[in-house]
């Protein structure tokens, strides 16, 4: 009988110091929509506006559905997720000639290697890589997932090689354009940050190691958008 008082004592004394989690609290770590890109399947609104504010300013990109199907789809997803909250603008290029800023790696590994693999399917090239179109990035066939860049000039050589704009940036490109490029060119070509360790380390990595760089802070949906 003494035994099982004493185990009922420890047990109580355990869960007495373990923290209690309200009602009101946030537990720490990603959501369940984040860590579950299978479920990220709605299907974006004909037009949609995204209100972006980031640790420079704000801008405002315009998605046609039309203009990239699978692209506006995913974009709508993420946004409406909270993919690209805290997220860097980890590669921006404005030397030796303007060129592009580029984002799209989760604050969380976590996260970034949950939607490692969640590919979508290519969509015809119906709109130019002209300055301020909004276009996720891919390495071949079939393989974007959560990369996109925005387009500081004319890159429409980039046409050609399947880069898909899904939207525009319709306010504060002046923004954009000034988000830090200090550190180039991602490694290894260059010094700046290592999309691999980006992947595998996060935001833990980039703050270290790249202190300057520009985030986006939050990114939304207009709410009057949603719908039309």
């Amino acid at each position: 009988m003494r035994n099982k008082l004493f185990l009922v004592a420890a047990v109580l004394l355990f869960l007495g110091s373990m923290p209690v989690i309200g009602a009101d609290e946030v537990v720490d770590g990603p959501s369940a929509a984040l860590l579950n890109p299978s479920a990220a399947t709605a299907v974006a609104p004909a037009e949609f506006t995204v209100k972006v504010e980031t640790t420079a300013g704000d801008f405002t990109i315009k998605v046609h559905r039309d203009w990239a199907p699978n692209g506006a789809d995913r974009f709508f997803n993420l946004v409406s997720i909270g993919f690209y909250d805290d997220a860097a603008f980890y590669r921006v290029i404005l030397t030796p000639r303007p060129f592009m800023a580029q984002i799209g790696f989760n604050p969380d590994p976590a996260v970034n290697l949950a939607w490692r693999t969640a590919r979508i399917k290519d969509d015809p090239v119906e709109k130019s890589n002209t300055r301020g179109m909004v276009t996720f990035a891919t390495s071949g066939a079939n393989s974007r997932t959560t990369q996109f860049f925005i387009n500081y000039v004319d890159n429409s050589r980039l046409d050609g090689m399947g880069f898909s704009p899904f939207g525009e940036v319709i306010e504060g490109m002046d923004v954009v354009k000034n988000f830090y490029s200090g550190y180039g060119e991602g490694a290894p070509r260059g010094k700046g940050p290592s999309q691999s360790r980006i992947a595998g380390e996060g935001n833990t990595y980039l703050k270290k190691e790249y202190p300057k760089l520009d985030y986006i802070v939050k990114a939304e949906i207009v709410a009057d958008e949603v719908g039309k």
